[in-house]
């Protein structure tokens, strides 16, 4: 076993590693999830929702640092990576420069969305919520949705609709089966909230519980309206039809409404941020050269709350290209860190913000769906003000959306000038109604890009799905040829205990991948070519 597998984790964390080394069961062990109440009734439980409330601020906190580790690899060191955020700053073979190490496979995102989403959820069910409490059942829905989302997104193909249905194995369920479960699952979860709304006006029996909303169920229904939109996005070039109608269906108000102010922002609360222990205290991130350069040559006022300046170039925001030659890890240490003063250990956890679904409407807008009637330009403009207002800088709003003279920044790398890079779009911010519709989309996915930090599944994702922003491609590529530098990684190697535990379904599951199982290979919803 090559000693990459834990080079990068401070020794600070070693007790925090042993705990999630344990946690981090295979496929075999789906089946099973602690369920000790320490000798108190299940009677007793059931006063207040006890008994299926206490499993909900442990699958809030999925995505935070009580999967500190999963969080660190599967999200900021892959997603993250790969949509242009962070660069890990260790020399070496990793995944950053395509090696794709199956230690850290073993420790991405997909244990999580088994051990700590599913697994709490069918729990809930086989306590009986959908029953006795619709409304609980309905959060446990959307929370799994979100959290599953990501992982079919990261891998493709995976266990779903069969879990918790008993035996010693989990089917895989094609992408397609998965997404159409989804837009189901956020149906049921609509109606019940809708329905709870109507007869209880004002009532929160889930607050106790509520790490998000604090059991607000008009803003848990804007959500699942909100995440309803990101899916049917996600799918417009495979399922145009479908896309459209779960997108008009998700920003028509009669269902409760989406996202349109940062109040109704979803952010995990209470937690410990995990990017503040991963920048901060592990060291294990940097800046990324094309977001950084992006703002630089943007001028743009939240460059100062993504990140700090550098010490490799004093006083200016330098980052590091996805897959660098590094040489030294104490010399990419002195590029720019995530910001310090946004990122501490209180930070409330992001999920999903108001500014996202402004841009995903102009998408939709673009393509001439019912977005609520709204110009694209006038959605473009307000997402970019909606972003703005959030990280504390809503003054500038107007001067940056009305700039047209400012473009992304060339890279220039301050330690190997082979790797520098030419800027990633030559379009200003300034939404030009004369451009063709590929130019307008570039122009939205790129702002998207910029207020979806630090959510790099998401910004990742969309980048599969339009090929915008145009990223620097690797610098070093150690694939072997598995992937493209010019069209670069488009998913994650299925984790090789699955071949072990569940070798059958996983084999299935590579089947209705439709190709081999690395990163070369593109997921259902991925389809080559131009948008319109």
């Amino acid at each position: 076993m090559k000693n990459y597998r834990y080079s990068f984790i401070n020794s600070k964390a070693c007790a925090l590693v042993a705990l999630l080394l344990m946690m981090n069961a295979c496929t075999k062990d789906f089946e099973s999830f602690n369920t000790d109440t320490n000798s108190i009734s299940d009677e007793q439980l059931k006063v207040d929702f006890n008994n299926i409330g206490a499993f909900f601020p442990s699958i809030q906190n999925a995505f935070t640092v009580n999967n500190m580790i999963p969080m660190d690899i599967g999200e900021f060191l892959t997603g993250g990576t790969f949509a242009g955020y962070f660069m890990f700053p260790n020399p070496g073979a990793n995944n950053t420069n395509y090696s794709m190490l199956e230690a850290w496979a073993g420790y991405g995102m997909f244990g999580v969305g088994y051990n700590a989403v599913m697994s709490p959820v069918n729990e809930i069910k086989r306590r009986g919520a959908e029953a006795s409490a619709p409304d609980f059942w309905a959060v446990a829905l959307i929370l799994k949705v979100y959290g599953m989302h990501k992982v079919t997104d990261i891998y493709g193909p995976v266990p779903y609709t069969k879990f918790g249905q008993g035996g010693t194995t989990v089917p895989y369920d094609s992408q397609q089966e998965i997404y159409n479960a989804f837009f189901s699952e956020l149906d049921v979860a609509s109606k019940a909230l809708q329905d709870y709304i109507v007869k209880f006006p004002g009532a929160k029996p889930f607050s106790k519980f509520d790490n998000i909303y604090a059991g607000d169920y008009s803003r848990w229904l804007r959500f699942a309206n909100s995440l309803r939109l990101r899916l049917a996005m996600q799918i417009v070039k495979v399922a145009p039809e479908v896309a459209k109608t779960q997108a008009e269906k998700a920003v028509d108000p009669l269902n409760g409404g989406v996202f349109t102010s940062n109040e109704h922002n979803a952010f995990v609360k209470g937690g410990s941020n995990a990017l503040y222990i991963a920048s901060q205290i592990w060291g294990d991130i940097r800046g990324n050269a094309a977001l950084i350069s992006c703002m630089n040559g943007y001028s743009d006022p939240r460059l100062s709350k993504y990140y700090d300046p550098s010490t490799i170039v004093p006083g200016e925001y330098v980052g590091i290209r996805t897959g660098s030659n590094i040489q030294a890890r104490g010399d990419m240490l002195k590029f720019s860190n995530v910001a310090a003063g946004s990122f501490v250990q209180a930070t409330p956890t992001e999920l999903m913000t108001a500014a996202e679904v402004y841009f995903l409407r102009a998408e939709g807008a673009l393509r001439g769906w019912n977005m609520g009637g709204t110009s694209v330009k006038e959605l473009y403009e307000e997402g970019i003000s909606t972003s703005l207002t959030q990280w504390g800088v809503g003054g500038d709003a107007p001067g940056y959306i009305n700039n047209d003279i400012r473009k992304p920044a060339n890279y220039t790398d301050p330690l190997l000038p082979a790797q520098n890079a030419p800027a990633i779009s030559d379009l200003s911010v300034k939404w030009d109604e004369a451009a063709t519709n590929e130019q307008k989309l570039e122009r939205i996915i790129i702002q998207k890009w910029i207020s979806d930090f630090p959510d790099g599944t998401c910004a990742w994702s969309t980048f599969r799905r339009t090929g915008y922003p145009r990223l620097f491609p690797v610098a070093v590529n150690n694939s072997g040829g598995e992937i493209s530098t010019a069209i670069q990684i488009r998913r994650m190697n299925y984790p090789g205990s699955e071949y072990v535990t569940n070798a059958a379904e996983v084999a299935k599951g590579v089947t209705l991948l439709g190709g081999p199982d690395h990163g070369g290979t593109r997921l259902w919803w991925d389809i080559a070519g131009p948008n319109f």
